[in-house]
């Protein structure tokens, strides 16, 4: 029986979320927050203390950097170079970033990325053939869930971070790849965006000497910011030699576009020559790439270290205060750190505009389908250019908060029933 696609989306719930899309577009969904990036900015003309920016190092509006931005762009606009790397959009200048991060991560060469997400898909596309199999961490990102499932082959899962159930999937993939003589491919993240919580790479890598596989992180919220000189979790866990490719995003401590993998020459030449969504797509433009070689300049730098001790203080003292309080961060480690709160989403609608609209104080709010029904979670992200005063004020909101849904304040209406101004 025919069915239009159109009419079937107009008329169907529209999904977990989308059923609300209505009611919550412009202030739980596509929320406006203007003016001056920072912790303080603007949230529907009310001024709020901002938790919900990904630009962890506070280099969004570092001098020096805004300068390179304005100057790239004067000079060159946002055109140059036009075309893909491959046929006509490859510079120097492009050349110089991939050396610098080469360098940085301590791999043989790095391939730019446009776009993170994309240039995570293509690489898990152009690795891995039919026969291969992966081996994956059940709370993958979507970019690397997305790349997966682009995947031919055989795919396990694995239970989030527990190296127990890694090592049975492990074996099972390897018997697997082996009868039809393909190799495994292991991915996880170094830090799990929604939880704040570092992958078991150290543990991962441990294994290497007893199973042939090859080892695959994306570091988006790890790379500049984790490890001693911001190399990344691979780093802090001291197990660098043991990642075989390093994916690194700029949209967190670069505070930018883009993104690299990193790994032996041959590979990234390989990947060079296959990588989708690189070959038929524009290449970065020029003022991020200039952009992004002062952003890298500052982080492989005594100043970089000094900001990511800044991050980390705020980041300390703030889980430090919620688990004192009493409050549910799990294994929050990294600058993300997600509040665990029992209710459903008319709970969550009505604490988020509480939050925002009393104590001005604005910060995503998760729910189902994201994390389980009846469980809330309100996500902090600390940045180096928040302040003590910043923590704790929203330490003292937050123990207000509970204590009015412990009270039942927020029972009632959900948000399909409220009138959002």
């Amino acid at each position: 029986m025919y069915s239009d696609i159109f009419e079937r989306i107009e008329t169907g719930s529209a999904g977990p979320i989308g059923q609300y899309f209505q009611q919550g577009f412009g202030y739980y969904m596509y929320p406006r927050l203007e003016g001056e990036l920072g912790p303080h900015m603007m949230f529907n003309g009310i001024p709020v203390l901002n938790w919900s920016l990904n630009n962890y190092l506070g280099l969004a509006n570092h001098p020096e950097v805004r300068r390179v931005d304005a100057e790239a762009a004067a000079q060159w606009g946002l055109a140059y170079p036009m075309g893909s790397r491959m046929l006509s959009g490859h510079t120097r200048y492009h050349e110089k970033l991939e050396q610098m991060f080469a360098k940085f991560e301590k791999k043989e060469d790095a391939f730019l990325f446009n776009f993170g997400y994309q240039g995570i898909v293509s690489t898990i596309d152009a690795l891995t053939g039919r026969h291969d199999v992966i081996v994956y961490d059940a709370e993958c990102h979507a970019c690397l869930l997305d790349g997966i499932r682009l995947h031919l082959g055989e795919k396990y899962k694995f239970r989030h971070n527990n190296i127990a159930d890694f090592e049975k999937v492990l074996k099972k993939a390897e018997e697997v790849a082996a009868e039809g003589g393909g190799g495994v491919l292991v991915i996880t993240e170094g830090v799990f965006g929604m939880t704040g919580a570092m992958g078991i790479l150290s543990d991962i890598v441990s294994l290497k000497k007893k199973y042939p596989f090859r080892f695959l992180i994306d570091d988006a919220h790890g790379f500049g910011l984790m490890g001693k000189h911001g190399r990344g979790t691979s780093e802090e866990q001291d197990c660098m030699d043991g990642v075989d490719l390093y994916i690194g995003a700029f949209a967190k401590s670069m505070a930018s576009i883009g993104g690299f993998v990193a790994g032996p020459r041959a590979i990234i030449n390989y990947l060079r020559a296959n990588l989708r969504s690189q070959m038929y797509a524009k290449s970065l433009p020029m003022p991020f790439v200039l952009g992004n070689i002062k952003r890298m300049e500052i982080i492989d730098s005594p100043e970089g270290d000094e900001l990511r001790a800044k991050c980390k203080a705020i980041t300390n003292a703030i889980q430090d205060g919620f688990r004192k309080e009493g409050f549910d961060i799990g294994e929050a480690q990294a600058c993300v750190t997600p509040i665990h709160i029992k209710g459903g989403i008319g709970q969550a609608t009505k604490m988020a505009k509480d939050l925002r609209e009393n104590y001005k104080i604005f910060c995503s709010m998760v729910i189902y389908p994201v994390i389980p029904k009846g469980m809330i979670i309100f996500r902090i992200v600390s940045t180096a250019v928040h302040t003590m005063e910043d923590v704790e004020y929203t330490l003292n909101a937050f123990k207000e908060i509970k204590a009015k849904l412990d009270a039942g304040a927020y029972d009632g209406e959900d948000i399909a029933a409220m009138t959002i101004e």
